[in-house]
């Protein structure tokens, strides 16, 4: 089964210390991601950076503060975790990669079957684009500890969504 692999998010505005949305311990899975993104550079499978682009007035904006504007230094992805050649990068506006993306495009032409899923926020842009998928007819594994959430209460609530409704395989 061809697999790709996601890394969903880790970008500037959600990781780097005092960032608009900074996600509380974001950078503890930052050595997970990277051992999930050697794996599949050394087996073969496509990394894929789906990453917050937004223009200066999405109406995101109403709900969460300024974040990750496209050519921002907050909109590009950590330091650790820079994409390289042969990576894909797909720029999304909403919680879901898939929603008014070319994701799922560059996933059929390719042949992936299987989605490994790594990033922010375990029960927003991870979740919503897990059910996407799910409902696309794509196999998902979660590595757990490749996500993590604003909070424990979130991170728990999106564990049991991926497992129990999306059928997303946790490991």
């Amino acid at each position: 089964m061809k697999k790709a692999l996601l890394i969903i998010d880790m970008l500037n505005d959600f990781v780097l210390e005092g960032a608009p949305l900074q996600v509380p311990n974001a950078k503890s899975i930052i050595p997970n991601i990277k051992r999930e993104i050697d794996k599949a550079r050394k087996e073969g499978y496509p990394v894929i950076y789906v990453c917050d682009a937004h223009d200066e007035d999405d109406e995101e904006f109403k709900i969460w503060p300024h974040h990750c504007v496209k050519g921002t230094k907050g909109a590009e992805v950590v330091e650790e975790l820079k994409p390289v050649g042969g990576d894909i990068v797909v720029e999304k506006t909403r919680y879901s990669g898939f929603y008014n993306t070319n994701l799922d495009e560059i996933l059929r032409d390719l042949g992936v079957e299987q989605l490994i899923v790594t990033g922010l926020v375990t029960n927003i842009c991870v979740m919503y684009t897990v059910a996407d998928a799910v409902s696309r007819g794509y196999k998902v594994v979660v590595p757990k500890d490749c996500i993590i959430g604003l909070d424990d209460d979130g991170h728990k609530f999106g564990l049991m969504q991926l497992e129990n409704v999306h059928n997303a395989e946790i490991i």
